[in-house]
């Protein structure tokens, strides 16, 4: 595989996570006592971003952020992973804000208040190549999602759709061939579906060049031209946050794809990235290099 092969181009939210630990997630009308306030970056395009620059791709992100101290700090932290952030616009609204409880399993409720992330312009993306790989998520309007499918599929990139949070997708976007990249939950939401096998077939049917699925501790399915592919879960001695565990998981798979690898290798991949990311707090912290995947890998059976 080539690392320095096609870029990865990001098009998704930037947020600030707040983020309180708890003893356990709230039940409805239920308060419960939580520890410090932690402020960590966050948003699934940010995210994604991070972890596909980590995983050693040349990465743009495409986005916005509010002309406020917590933009100015999000592109602070993006610059300085090595990500391209001259296609993120300064709106004239709050920069997006995520609330996030923790609870002592490392699992997660998470509530976002999209701000800037709603005035995202999809106009503003670099000029896509065919060696190219177009990773968007749906926590900005579906309009620009679908400008996103027609922009991918008129350059020949390589599209992959992050169904997060689950939404019905635009007919351009299936019409672009995209790799969808959902968890267990989003797979049946998009499909409208309560089956699993169904709502495979469903997505296939509709567009869908590949399927992958995230089952976090169950590893992975890979659902590509009649294949079925189980990859298992990368396993750690501790979870300590969850939060982003999807995020890591789909910038390793776009790296790899990028730099030539083939589906089955890129999931690999992206299930040790996913698998590392849940070491730290916060989204982020996690997230593992390019180096630490590939030693990963080395050692795992194949």
């Amino acid at each position: 595989m080539n690392p320095s092969g096609g870029r990865v181009v990001v098009m998704g939210a930037i947020n600030v996570d707040l983020v309180v630990e708890v003893p356990h997630l709230p039940r409805a009308g239920e308060t419960v006592l939580g520890g410090s306030l932690v402020r960590h970056g966050g948003g699934k395009g940010a995210n994604q971003a991070v972890a596909a620059a980590r995983a050693g791709a040349q990465v743009f992100l495409v986005g916005a952020v509010g002309d406020d101290p917590e933009g100015d700090a999000s592109l602070a932290e993006l610059s300085a992973e090595g990500i391209d952030v001259g296609h993120v616009a300064r709106a004239a609204a709050a920069t997006g804000v995520a609330l996030i409880a923790v609870d002592r399993r490392g699992e997660n409720q998470i509530i976002v208040a999209p701000g800037a992330n709603a005035t995202i312009d999809p106009a503003s993306m670099p000029k896509l190549a065919a060696g190219d790989v177009l990773l968007v998520s749906l926590e900005i309007p579906l309009e620009a999602v679908a400008v996103a499918g027609r922009t991918a599929a008129s350059a020949g990139a390589r599209l992959i759709v992050n169904p997060a949070p689950a939404a019905p997708l635009p007919t351009e976007v299936h019409n672009a061939r995209p790799i969808l990249v959902p968890n267990a939950a989003e797979l049946l939401a998009v499909a409208g579906s309560d089956d699993p096998d169904h709502a495979l077939a469903t997505l296939l049917r509709a567009g869908a060049s590949a399927i992958v699925v995230t089952r976090g501790a169950g590893g992975a399915l890979l659902v590509d031209d009649g294949m079925r592919v189980e990859v298992p879960a990368h396993r750690v001695a501790e979870v300590v946050d969850t939060t982003g565990a999807g995020d890591a998981f789909c910038g390793a798979f776009a790296a790899w794809l990028a730099g030539g690898a083939t589906m089955a290798d890129a999931v690999r991949a992206a299930t040790v990235a996913g698998g590392l990311s849940v070491t730290a707090a916060g989204a982020r912290a996690g997230m593992p290099t390019r180096r630490t995947i590939e030693h990963v890998l080395a050692d795992a059976p194949r």
